[in-house]
């Protein structure tokens, strides 16, 4: 799964990298301890034309009567989006691209203690998560919502969690974002092995109150 996670490339920068216009309302970076419910930046295509937008993390189907009407929906299980009510429409309809510079996992110490990790690319450039996103209204409160995708672990990661998000290259980003036709159901599979790397952080990134670059800093 993926819970939290750091934004640290620049609004102009993002826009430039994917070709898409930007949003006026777009949420503040660097942000090193992104949480589910903050807005987040994402990349969809509109009318023929890509469009870089803030989104709530939190997909809200429709059906439910208040932002906390039901489960907190941050992630979509590739094995299952096609099928579950949720998720089924946006699968096919909406999908989106998420950049990040890393995110967050945890491991736990004999005594149960929770283990902080940032995993962030092994290479240059941000990581990308394949998305999907939902608007919803309710009375009279509107928001548009999204989830990350995740898939089984790789090898790599499984040393860490059993579960990653799934990341994409940018030959496939205009596949994921149906600019190409038909495919995108392939590109849910595991990062090739190798593309991460990680490290013990400090436990301050426990707290979702926590903030600054420290917290992406690797301890002993």
């Amino acid at each position: 799964m993926c819970g939290r996670f750091a934004t640290t490339l620049p609004p102009d920068a993002m826009a430039q990298l994917f070709e898409a216009a930007p949003a006026n309302d777009l949420p503040p970076v660097p942000n090193y301890n992104v949480c589910p419910t903050n807005q987040i930046h994402t990349i969809h295509t509109e009318a023929g034309a890509r469009r870089l937008t803030s989104m709530r993390w939190g997909f809200l189907p429709h059906w439910y009567k208040a932002t906390n009407g039901g489960p907190l929906l941050i992630n979509a299980r590739a094995e299952t989006i096609a099928e579950k009510p949720a998720f089924k429409a946006a699968c096919r309809e909406r999908r989106c691209l998420i950049p990040v510079s890393g995110f967050y996992e945890w491991t736990k110490d004999e005594e149960g203690a929770r283990l902080p990790w940032y995993i962030q690319p092994a290479g240059e450039g941000p990581l990308v998560f394949a998305g999907v996103w939902q608007d919803w209204e309710r009375d009279g409160e509107a928001h548009r919502t999204c989830a990350i995708v995740t898939c089984a672990a790789n090898d790599q990661m499984a040393a860490i969690h059993h579960r990653m998000p799934v990341i994409l290259g940018p030959e496939v980003w205009g596949k994921w974002l149906g600019e190409e036709g038909k495919g995108a159901a392939t590109l849910m599979t595991p990062a090739p092995e190798g593309a991460l790397r990680f490290y013990r952080v400090d436990r301050a990134v426990n707290s979702n109150r926590a903030s600054g670059p420290e917290l992406t800093c690797p301890i002993e």
